[in-house]
């Protein structure tokens, strides 16, 4: 079993800048490549960046490229997301994933490609 606890989430104006972190825990917390993904109220989940266990690939959804990082301290067992131009329509619940592999994009932008996930944090864009 893996947990993860994401944190780092506000409530920032249009064009500022949060950085979200996720840490990992558990038995088997080593491996996993790692995601992010977003809801907004009353939309589905969407992905929104990834990255492999070493921490040499990684893919973003085309609304956020650009504009977000991911990164990771395996020794830390967290990863990040560098969030910069944050607009309105970027407010949403963030959540980190893991997944026991990394494939190509169109397998990483499936949220059933993720095993384990966190509870969310709450990014608030204001206009």
């Amino acid at each position: 079993q893996v947990q993860l606890v994401e944190s780092g989430g506000g409530l920032v104006r249009t064009g500022g800048s949060l950085r979200l972190s996720c840490v990992t825990s558990g038995r088997t917390s080593s491996g996993y490549a790692m995601g992010w993904f977003r809801q907004a109220p009353g939309e589905v989940r969407e992905f929104v960046a990834v990255i492999s266990w070493e921490g040499r690939s990684s893919y973003f959804a085309d609304s956020v490229a650009g504009r977000f990082t991911i990164s990771r301290d395996n020794a830390k067992n967290t990863v990040y997301l560098q969030m910069n131009g944050l607009k309105p329509e970027d407010t949403a619940v963030y959540y980190c994933a893991a997944a026991s592999g990394f494939y190509y994009y169109d397998t990483m932008r499936l949220s059933g490609s993720y095993t384990y996930w966190g509870q969310g944090t709450q990014v608030t864009v204001s206009s």
